[in-house]
């Protein structure tokens, strides 16, 4: 344990004098092997193994398809046809925009993309509204985390290709709790509504209206329906989804006449920016895994775990609080990277569901999105709605408790996440 302490402390200290974390996991990994005499000249093939993956294929083209839909203008679809069947209700204009996460989620996988996308549309329309700029921000933060459960989430791919579980299985696993989260989070709009007075609802819109709305969202809607309808029915596997979702996308926003040349090479560059910093990540931990493997870092881990923990209740617990505190320093996928290999061993030992585990980590990572300071979606909401972090940062205050009771319901009932297999 006192090495695994050291490797640790090593990995702290380069990231708090701003060494990107892909870079940390690499120099960390070089120093450890080279401790061991292992010729370096292993590093490029470990490097070039750790995204020769089928599966990770499907990254880099969820993320092109979600670019391509948010330079389209689609979440403006999303929102007004949800805005136009639930915009009159109490809080209303706040339920359409979790409505068109969940909906957005469907598509990309990507929470970033999803708060970005939503906010675009939703953060004047609420504020115009009557309602508080810091819950406006805060919803649409919270609301971002959608994608990270509700497949095809780009997360439990990386998951999966850690575990080799099966991708199917993790998105039917996410399904119901990405359903139940969502739920959660429109009941506190609808109970935030009622004690939030300067907050107005609109006029109920007519069935021509909502006819209309829907017609425009409806290309976007089939989009979720043919990803997700045929992973489930094992019509093409979850990489071939983000093929054929990526061409689709492309027809749609080029029928609808809403991409220009200019907009398709920008949203290529940003899929292709983001595709860079995932796989440096995704690489730069599997060789660091790599070498702690050969540490038997993973097995002395495994054996002190099953020592001191009776039942997987505390080993569970304990995890939790170690990647909330973890969530203030890394994002979602380092914790990803950085977690799941040196746990796996632990959760064999202790006769833990993979598939239910890798939910329940999924639901933790999702705070690290929205807690500062590299919360990823604060910043992305903050660029948005031009607003301060501290701002956006109390505006995710109460998602967080909303967030925190998901996870227990799926935790005490695992059903939730495990029942639909």
């Amino acid at each position: 344990m006192t090495t695994a302490l050291i490797i640790l402390l090593c990995l702290w200290i380069l990231l708090l004098i701003g060494v990107p974390i892909a870079f940390c996991f690499v120099l960390v990994a070089i120093v450890m092997l080279w401790q061991l005499g292992i010729p370096l000249a292993a590093v490029p093939i470990n490097l070039i193994s750790g995204v020769d993956s089928f599966i990770l294929l499907s990254v880099p083209l969820f993320l092109l398809m979600s670019n391509i839909l948010l330079r389209g203008g689609v979440g403006k679809d999303l929102f007004s046809a949800m805005q136009s069947w639930v915009g009159h209700w109490k809080g209303g204009l706040g339920i359409a925009t979790i409505l068109s996460c969940a909906l957005f989620s469907a598509i990309c996988g990507s929470s970033v993309a999803t708060s970005a996308t939503i906010g675009n549309v939703a953060i004047g329309e609420m504020t115009s509204r009557g309602y508080q700029r810091r819950f406006v921000f805060g919803l649409l933060a919270a609301g971002g985390t959608l994608g990270i459960l509700i497949p095809p989430s780009i997360p439990l791919i990386i998951y999966s290709s850690i575990t080799e579980d099966s991708i199917v299985d993790l998105f039917l696993a996410g399904l119901i709790p990405g359903l139940l989260l969502t739920g959660l989070f429109i009941a506190y709009c609808f109970i935030h509504a009622l004690f939030d007075k300067n907050a107005v609802s609109l006029k109920k819109a007519s069935r021509q209206e909502r006819l209309v709305s829907s017609f425009r969202a409806l290309p976007s809607v089939l989009l979720a329906l043919l990803i997700i309808s045929g992973i489930y029915t094992g019509a093409f596997t979850p990489t071939e989804a983000a093929g054929v979702g990526t061409i689709a996308a492309l027809i749609i926003v080029l029928c609808m006449k809403r991409l220009s040349w200019a907009d398709f090479k920008l949203a290529c560059m940003d899929s292709l920016r983001t595709t860079v910093t995932l796989f440096l990540i995704i690489v730069g931990a599997k060789l660091f895994s790599h070498a702690v493997a050969l540490y038997d870092i993973p097995q002395e881990i495994t054996a002190t775990i099953v020592e001191v923990f009776s039942s997987p209740t505390g080993f569970l617990i304990v995890v939790g609080i170690i990647v909330l505190i973890m969530g203030l320093f890394l994002e979602s996928v380092s914790l990803l990277m950085l977690m799941i290999p040196i746990l796996l061993p632990a959760l064999n030992a202790m006769g833990i569901d993979r598939i239910w585990f890798g939910i329940l980590f999924a639901i933790l990572i999702e705070f690290a999105l929205i807690t500062p300071p590299v919360g990823m979606n604060l910043f992305v909401i903050q660029a948005v709605g031009k607003g301060s972090l501290a701002e956006v940062s109390k505006g995710v205050i109460p998602f967080f408790f909303v967030m925190l009771l998901a996870l227990i319901l799926v935790y005490l009932f695992p059903v939730i996440a495990v029942g639909i297999l």
